[in-house]
This record gives structure tokens, sequence and C-alpha cells, in this order.
């Protein structure tokens, strides 16, 4: 889509809107002139540049990525009249739309019933589910991965309620075992299970999680903050289809947290939080003075911890969804595309020398290492930090990320690797945008050859 020309729709459909409740003088404190404007403009978007190509396949690194041009023209649309979903009254269209985006959402994950809303972040919607399980399980603490988000013990602490980690099994996925362990002590009331974790993209096994967690009477919360989309290829044909237990027994959850500013095409900030049971709203009851008067219908307000939020956020989210739905054959699609990406490097990394793989890719993150020697945890932590420097100020740049790995972790993913540190970094790349499918091998091509030129030079120090 002609980005330039819908932008100047956008504008022209406010000032036809505006038009229609008759002229006023906008007041002269408010004037810029193009000619003051101008000079500052050119000093704002030349700061700008500093920022890294998040746009383009040779960005291979953190969870970033634009928006959709659909989105960014709903964003600025609705923007330019600047509505406030906290009320009705505050943005009577755009709460609307955001009902409607978020129905979407409770129909991909299969909920027959449900109460929800968008939040500005998915740390936030996180800390509106775990609020819930403190009112609904007042004294008792919560159950999160020890690979998890590290929201679930921040928020915890922000709410006085005690965190539990749980360990991992050898694939990053919460171990079942050690999480009975902590329900037999009778202190967990909730349980957070993660599907895609942010360093590895792991899913917890929320089909054999829940009924566990339900025989000793805990609520079962999905963080699918990262993966929840992915819900979308849960059973489909293909190499990109994935294995559809876990996500199917979402549905049977008590809440899921998700974010559209990830793999939902949107702009930051946009998370959702839903509720199975619209009963928790009773949970969120306040009143306000002078909001909520224009309708006796729930406002949105009601149910969120967050007063202000910004209806340009649900504008966006409401005409992507317009466009390409949360359906297998709309944003299904967009998925596809970067988790085949992943397992096609995976397959390069497996059939190359220089490269070793960290762990099987279980999303669209890919994890892996030098091949060094010795083989040791200091040296594959040198080599990693080593690729990921030279990658961003090669004259052909490439984006890379790290994530550290502890030395039990890659003990268990990698015994014959010496353990002579507590833990060693490996890169990690994150190819949630489509077009990285086109590219894999150029990219693949690149690190090799940032690991050859690596290994050459330090033969020359060497000699």
């Amino acid at each position: 889509m002609d980005l330039d020309r819908w932008l100047g729709e956008a504008t022209r459909a406010v000032q036809e809107w505006s038009a229609g409740f008759g002229p006023y003088q906008p007041h002269a404190a408010l004037d810029v002139s193009d000619e003051t404007f101008a000079p500052v403009f050119a000093e704002f978007t030349d700061r700008l540049r500093d920022n890294y190509p998040f746009f383009h396949p040779r960005y291979a690194g953190q969870m970033l990525k634009p928006p959709h041009p659909a989105a960014v023209v709903g964003y600025l649309t609705a923007m330019l009249i600047n509505p406030n979903n906290h009320a009705l009254d505050g943005g009577p269209a755009t709460a609307r739309m955001e009902r409607e985006a978020v129905a979407r959402l409770a129909e991909m994950f299969g909920f027959d019933t449900h109460l929800g809303h968008l939040t500005t972040s998915g740390t936030i919607a996180n800390l509106e589910a775990l609020f819930v399980a403190r009112e609904s399980h007042p004294g008792q603490g919560v159950a999160y991965s020890a690979e998890a988000h590290y929201t679930h013990g921040r928020m915890c602490g922000v709410l006085d309620m005690d965190g539990h980690p749980v360990a991992t099994d050898d694939t990053g996925r919460m171990d079942l075992l050690a999480l009975e362990e902590v329900l037999r002590t009778g202190r967990v009331g909730t349980v957070v299970l993660t599907t895609g974790t942010t360093g590895l993209g792991a899913i917890d096994p929320v089909h054999q999680a829940l009924p566990l967690c339900r025989r000793y009477g805990a609520r079962v919360h999905v963080d699918a903050a990262y993966g929840g989309f992915f819900t979308l290829l849960a059973g489909a044909d293909g190499p990109e289809g994935l294995a559809p237990e876990p996500w199917r027994a979402v549905a049977e959850c008590d809440s899921v947290v998700i974010d559209p500013h990830k793999h939902g095409l949107q702009p930051y900030g946009c998370g959702a939080v839903l509720f199975r049971d619209p009963e928790v709203g009773r949970f969120y009851l306040h009143d306000s003075p002078y909001t909520y008067f224009t309708s006796t219908e729930l406002h949105l307000g009601e149910i969120s911890l967050e007063c202000s939020r910004a209806g340009a956020s649900a504008a966006a989210l409401w005409l992507t969804f317009q466009l390409l739905p949360p359906t297998p054959q709309g944003l299904g699609r967009v998925l596809a595309a970067g988790r085949r990406a992943a397992l096609r490097w995976s397959e390069l990394i497996d059939s190359c020398d220089l490269l070793t793989l960290y762990q099987q890719p279980e999303l669209d993150i890919v994890s892996y290492f030098p091949a060094v020697e010795p083989a040791t945890l200091s040296a594959i932590d040198h080599a990693s930090a080593g690729i990921l420097d030279d990658g961003m100020t090669a004259r052909d740049p490439l984006f890379l990320s790290t994530l550290r790995a502890s030395a039990d972790a890659f003990a268990r993913r990698h015994p014959k690797v010496d353990g002579d540190a507590d833990g060693a970094r490996v890169l990690r790349s994150v190819l949630m945008k489509p077009e990285s499918e086109h590219h894999v091998e150029r990219v693949h091509d690149t690190v090799e050859a940032l690991v050859r030129h690596r290994a050459g030079r330090a033969g020359r120090n060497r000699g």
C-alpha cells in the first residue's frame, strides 16, 4: 500500500470531519511557521538516523520491527483526534474498535466468554493478570518458569506477592515435576505458563500443566506476550506447523496476555489482557466523579488498572485486523514465513562446521554459537561477543544479539563443552520479519564469513 497516499487521505478525512463542527480560530500561541519548523525537523530526522535498521532483513537481533503501514495509517488518523479509551466519552468510536479487536483475540485463543482490553505493554497486561490473581487467591504466591520474562518476578514485588521460580528442562520449558513440588507447599495460588519465552521461544506444556494446577486449586495465567499469535500455526500443515496441544489448552486457562506490538504488526505500545471469566471485573470496581457518565455500558476504564490509554492503539489494531485478521490465512501467513526462516537457518547451521545450534528453534528465534577450539564456555562467550561487534561495524553490517546461558543450561544441551565459567553468551536472532524467509541464506553466509574472518585473525595473532 502507498503510505504517502493514505497519510494524505488521513489528514483530509480528519479535516473534513472537523469542518462539520463549524469554523474557529486557532490560538496564536500555537502558531509555528513552516520556516521555523523546517530546521528543527531537519535536526529531528537527523537524530533519528541514530537507530538500527529494524525494517531490514540484515537486522536479525532483537524483537523489533516497524508496524504495518495499515497500522501506521490507523494510528496517525486517530491520533489527530486523540481519543482516550479510558471512558466512552473520551473515545466512543475507538472504544468500540477496541472491544471488537479484543473479541477477535479472544476468539483466536478459543475463549467462549471473555473480559479484556488493550494495555500499553505486555508488562502492564501481566501486572493486571497478577493483580486479579492476588485478589482471587489472597495470601498466595505465583509460580513461573525460571526462564519466564523477568516482569513476573518484578510484578510480584509490586503486588507484594511471593514469587516462586520453577526449574526448566533442557529445552527451556517448565519442568512439571519441579512445578508439582512447588504446588505441594500450598503457597501458590497462580501458575504462569509461557507460550514463547523471550530468550529462546520455548513453549511451556500448557496442556500437561493445566490439569496439574487444577488438582492443586491453582489459577492458570498464560504469558503469550511474545508467542501468542503462533496459535494460528497450531496443527497447520507444512514445516511451520506447531503441535496443537499447548495452544488449544489456552482456551481452558484463566487469563492470557498477548502483545500485538510484536507479531500483531502494531506500533509500540499495544498489549492486551484477556480473562476467561467476565466476573473478574468485580476486582476492578472503582468510581470517578467526572467520567463514566455518557453510558450505562461498562466503560473500558472500569476493567483496567490503567487510566488514560491511547484510542489510536485500538484504531490501528482494528484497521489492521480488517486487512490481516488473526486467522491462519491472515496473520498466520506472516508468522509462518518467520517460522520457516528459523527452521531453514537451523538446517544451515547444522550442516556447517563453523556454527553450532544452541537448541532447536520452537518459534522464530534461532540460538547458536561459533565453533571454537578449545570448546570452553569462556571461549564461546568471547567469540560470540566478538561476532556481535564485528557484525555491527562491518562495511555491510549485520545486526545480531546475544543471550547469556548459564553453565548448567549449557551443560544440559552441550555436555562436551568445558564449563570453565559460570555461563556464556550465545548468538540469538529473532526472525519475526517475514522478509527473513528470503534473506536467511545471505544472513547465514554473512555470519559464517564473520566467524571465518575472526578465526583467521586469531590465527595470525598467534603466529
